[in-house]
């Protein structure tokens, strides 16, 4: 065990939170981060439970990268310790919650209560008046200790609607202003959320707009020193044994394979490999390597581009066959099988590593927290995928869910190949994660490794 660091951290915190999705959570959060970053103050942000999409728009706007915190998925430990070193570099830290404050176990509000961060609630007012006052009251008190900064109503239709909204309030002195309904700073959106900057030739001028209408309201006009001081105390945590010392990990990495978490990154160098990034849609050849890394994003919307790519697919093939390892999450396992079929019913024929079909569909297929139990270690994550999976291939063992022994998702085994709809969360575990890029047998009771 590392000995704890002695010193704590404080500085302005906030956790951003709303009613239910969809209220503009994440528009507020990266217009704040926005704001101050562009101001020159040092600004993180962090994103409650799993999510590929919003952090990269978090890390646009505030200029550093956006890690998860999920008091599950990471663990106290991992939460504290990611807390307390951004505290100790950061002048503002953003936290921006999950679905509803209080939906999930564990929910925002659990780590909003555990880590002492104030909550500020966004709301979108539309068609609403006095109800405002209603659910900003019942937010903040629905949970006995939850800190609580105050509320912001967001798609306000003019002066007069923010007037009445604030006048609904108990205490006036929550109210920290309204945000008009803006195209101009609207995040837009597709099957699995938002839609990522990256792909948006106009994302920062979006973000910069956001912070401009934020700006001009109560929460905007509010120095570093006036927001909710935070301490933060230091944590122990594991060090990571070097067990991938001089190895090379290659890792897909474009808009079809763009579901990777930053610390994620930090636990396979941690681990002492040396990642080498390619992109498929570019055109880009298997870098030489020990193991491979095809993680989730969008193979769906580019299968025509992904089914061209044969000299990939070759050595793609050449790679395994050699016994090196290929783990393959959600959408990097799609694009392993023989073939894709789109939601417009369009079929394309894969890599074909793995037999069968995976087609998506229109309503989800599933969603929420997992985990692996992987050579005595419990590999976190989740799954959250629209496509379903058709394969003679034999399931090598399941994910199961938190406090239930049910069975969750499949994992395929074939040879030194892995594959799953589970998004794996490697800091939960580097041993597990070090055993899916080795080439030593897996241990599943059920692999043909």
């Amino acid at each position: 065990m590392v000995a704890p660091v002695s010193h704590r951290a404080t500085c302005a915190a906030v956790l951003v939170a709303a009613p239910a999705s969809g209220q503009g959570k994440t528009t507020v959060t990266a217009a704040l981060a926005r704001l101050h970053a562009r101001a020159g103050r040092r600004v993180r942000v962090f994103k409650c439970g799993p999510d590929f999409l919003d952090p990269r728009w978090l890390a646009l706007a505030s200029g550093a990268p956006v890690h998860s915190l999920d008091l599950w998925m990471n663990g106290e430990a991992d939460c504290r310790a990611r807390l307390h070193a951004a505290a100790n570099e950061a002048e503002l830290l953003i936290v921006e919650g999950v679905m509803g404050l209080f939906d999930g176990t564990p929910s925002a509000a659990d780590l909003a209560v555990h880590f002492g961060l104030p909550v500020l609630a966004v709301i979108d007012a539309r068609a609403m008046a006095g109800t405002f006052g209603a659910l900003a009251y019942g937010l903040q008190h629905f949970k006995p200790g939850l800190p609580w900064f105050g509320v912001l109503a967001n798609r306000v239709a003019s002066e007069r609607h923010a007037g009445m909204l604030e006048g609904a309030l108990r205490d006036p002195a929550h109210w920290l202003g309204g945000l008009p309904k803006g195209e101009d700073f609207a995040l837009p959106e597709r099957h699995l959320g938002l839609i990522a900057a990256d792909e948006m030739h106009d994302a920062l001028a979006r973000l910069d707009a956001a912070a401009d209408a934020l700006a001009a309201t109560p929460l905007g006009r509010l120095s570093v020193a006036q927001l909710p001081q935070v301490r933060f105390d230091a944590s122990a945590v594991e060090a990571i044994a070097p067990l991938l010392a001089g190895r090379t990990i290659a890792i897909a990495r474009d808009a079809a394979f763009a579901f990777i978490y930053p610390a994620n990154l930090d636990v396979l160098r941690a681990l002492g490999a040396r990642l080498a990034f390619f992109s498929p849609l570019a055109g880009d050849a298997l870098p030489a390597c020990d193991a491979v890394w095809l993680p989730g994003g969008y193979p769906e919307l580019h299968a025509e581009a992904l089914a061209a790519r044969t000299p990939l697919r070759d050595a793609l093939h050449a790679h395994a066959a050699a016994g090196k390892p290929v783990w393959a999450e959600c959408g990097g396992m799609m694009a392993l099988h023989d073939t894709l079929v789109t939601a417009d019913g369009e079929s394309h024929a894969m890599w074909g590593l793995l037999p069968g079909r995976v087609t998506v569909q229109k309503r989800l297929a599933a969603l929420g927290p997992q985990q692996l139990d992987l050579a005595g270690h419990s590999l976190r994550g989740h799954t959250f995928h629209y496509s379903v999976c058709d394969t003679p291939q034999p399931v090598a063992a399941r994910t199961t869910r938190p406090n239930t022994d049910a069975g969750g998702e499949a994992v395929y085994v074939r040879g030194t190949l892995r594959a799953s709809y589970f998004h794996a969360w490697f800091a939960s575990s580097p041993e597990a994660t070090a055993r899916l890029f080795d080439a030593a047998p897996i241990g599943f009771p059920h692999d043909d490794s």
